[in-house]
């Protein structure tokens, strides 16, 4: 006689970050496997037509049915499924058909000791799929971040730490924010990044500084930019000029530069001199505590800052340019913005070379002035 069912053990494990979503499912199948070879049963959930992806709902069901071969516990772990997202495959009529029979798996409920696990990258929120295993499964969202949105790169750096955590490794200074922006916040590439450092460092030393970083990281598009920012702040000019040729050799347009980097840094840097100065806020040594004065600041003073999509402030840039203000004075920082509006004149209506416009505009931000 076969055993009662009882209610539905299931877990879910989805997201649009594949890395994210894939390691988590990975040490949760860990603990949830009863272990033995035949305790375990994987449905590989990587398909290319809607076909497969109905066969391998099909068997994922016939598992949960299945008691184990030696009694105990059993864990069907559909895997990797790709067929959730909102494409040619995920809205067929064979797989929605197929869900729908593994919804009503899961809702009459599973053989005593039997655990279901579903991870699955991307995933259309929207159906009602998604919604369903939600209400019958231990659900756990992983998404990327979205670094179109402001205020990205706070949680990219909080995600750096605690990777960096599990490793044993601290990050000095702003180093959690450097490799942030140098992997653009890819839950993947900061993986790889922070085993590498981890390889680097050794047993000996396990704190990790912006110097690590930049020997061992490649510089990505989004890191690329940010340094180039980081470069002008400081005035570094051989260095702002090496970052410019890296971004434009890699296909990005002079235009794209200007308004993706240049500009935001001068204005981040004039906003931040003219606080510091107007409200005595001292020089600057962290981008954080930067932050918590202006939070302690009247609204009357703030409210001509960029803010966040949720309405709070975006002292990222603003924190990081407070570090570096000192080192320009006002009349410079006006003059790098009318520089940089003459530049935005020169690549749309000149004939000049727009590398030797940007080179030009970048030597005229770095140089010392005669009255400094």
């Amino acid at each position: 006689m076969p055993a009662a069912k009882t209610a539905t053990s299931a877990y879910a494990i989805v997201g649009s970050d594949d890395g994210g979503v894939m390691t988590a499912a990975r040490e949760l199948a860990a603990t949830l496997g009863p272990g033995g070879d035949f305790g375990t049963e994987i449905i590989d959930g990587s398909v290319s037509n809607s076909a497969d992806a109905a066969e391998r709902i099909d068997s994922t069901i016939q598992a949960l049915l299945t008691f184990p071969f030696f009694g105990g516990g059993k864990l069907v772990w559909l895997k990797s499924a790709t067929f959730l997202a909102d494409d040619q495959t995920g809205r067929s009529e064979p797989v929605l058909a197929a869900l729908e029979k593994l919804v009503a798996t899961l809702e009459s409920g599973l053989p005593d000791g039997t655990v279901f696990l579903l991870s699955a990258s991307p995933v259309d929120k929207r159906r009602s799929f998604y919604k369903t295993i939600q209400k019958l499964a231990k659900t756990q969202v992983i998404d990327a971040l979205d670094t179109s949105k402001s205020g990205w790169e706070e949680n990219a750096a909080l995600l750096v730490r605690e990777v960096a955590s599990a490793h044993g490794l601290t990050l000095g200074g702003d180093s959690a924010e450097l490799l942030a922006l140098m992997t653009g916040g890819d839950r993947r590439q900061i993986d790889s990044e922070i085993e590498k450092l981890d390889l680097y460092l050794g047993s000996q030393r396990r704190n990790v500084s912006e110097d690590d970083i930049r020997l061992i990281v490649p510089v990505s598009h989004v890191g690329a930019v940010f340094e180039l920012g980081t470069a002008l702040s400081a005035r570094n000019t051989a260095r702002a000029l090496e970052l410019l040729d890296l971004l434009l050799f890699h296909g990005e347009t002079a235009v794209g530069i200007l308004f993706a980097s240049i500009i935001p840094t001068v204005r981040s840097l004039l906003l931040a001199r003219d606080l510091i100065t107007r409200h005595r806020l001292g020089r600057q040594a962290n981008p954080f505590n930067f932050a918590r004065q202006l939070e302690r600041l009247p609204a009357s003073a703030t409210d001509h800052l960029p803010r966040k999509k949720d309405g709070t402030l975006n002292t990222f840039s603003l924190g990081h340019a407070a570090i570096h203000a000192h080192r320009f004075n006002d009349t410079e920082l006006r003059a790098a913005f009318h520089a940089c509006l003459e530049a935005n004149a020169q690549l749309v209506t000149s004939a000049l070379e727009a590398k030797v416009v940007l080179t030009q505009l970048i030597v005229r931000i770095g140089a010392a002035s005669e009255s400094r």
